[in-house]
């Protein structure tokens, strides 16, 4: 699908794309890839640009949209707008209504939701890519979120790492891969508004009060007191290694 006038846009994001895909061989021929569609600007942006990218990429790949509705307030989400964008790409699309809120915030009643909320998020995002007979899983994570969980991992656990760009999991024998990583938030933020998607609000009661909102408060105050603060840490993990980060 051409994106018309934002084309100049969804190349830019198509450029960082590309650049993990190669850096890290996210993607190889005949992949069956879900993608996890929370309805946010990241998982929008990931669908769209994987699904462009298949033009012309070297490696062949399938795609199918998954979303898992955990139900905040026990009321179904509307996800009409993931369900509209997949039918305007042509990418079949899985809506999985769950009771993963209900778990974590009246029978739980979690003081940190977000740990377990994550975990039962994973496993259920785990067996829907199963039944949908896909062999990875394409998570939505840009490059502020490799820094804040590399920033949250040293502070609060003393230990220097973060989220792979790819990883396997043996027990499900499926592969998790994240081609978003190159791409800073605001660029993906800037696609997906020149694009017109429609993002879906997240009802959690927990959003914007979680610890990784406080780290990317620090870190933006950090960014602007001194301009490349964020890339240097970045590039400190690169060069570290830690977590297959590092470079080929």
């Amino acid at each position: 699908m051409c994106f018309k006038n934002e084309k100049l846009e969804i190349q830019k994001i198509l450029g960082f794309i590309r650049k993990a895909c190669q850096e890290f061989n996210l993607i190889e021929d005949g992949d069956r890839i879900a993608v996890g569609v929370s309805g946010g600007k990241d998982s929008l942006v990931l669908l769209a640009g994987l699904s462009e990218m298949r033009i012309f990429f070297e490696k062949k790949y399938q795609l199918h949209a998954i979303t898992l509705d955990p139900r905040f307030g026990g009321e179904d989400g509307d996800f009409t707008p993931v369900a509209r964008l997949c039918e305007k790409l042509g990418i079949p699309f899985t809506l999985l209504r769950t009771n993963i809120a209900e778990i974590v915030f009246d029978i739980r009643k979690e003081k940190n939701p977000c740990s377990l909320c994550a975990k039962l998020r994973r496993g259920a995002l785990h067996d829907a890519a199963k039944a949908a007979d896909c062999n990875k899983i394409a998570l939505g994570h840009n490059n502020d979120d490799v820094i804040e969980t590399f920033i949250m991992n040293l502070f609060k656990e003393g230990r220097i790492g973060c989220f792979s760009p790819k990883s396997y999991l043996s027990r499900k024998d499926l592969t998790l891969i994240r081609p978003l990583v190159f791409a800073p938030e605001q660029k993906v933020l800037g696609c997906c508004m020149r694009n017109g998607f429609e993002v879906v609000k997240s009802p959690c009661p927990a959003d914007k009060s979680t610890e990784r909102q406080r780290v990317k408060e620090f870190l933006a105050e950090k960014e602007q007191e001194d301009s490349g603060f964020k890339q240097r840490i970045f590039g400190a993990l690169r060069r570290n290694g830690a977590d297959k980060w590092g470079f080929r």
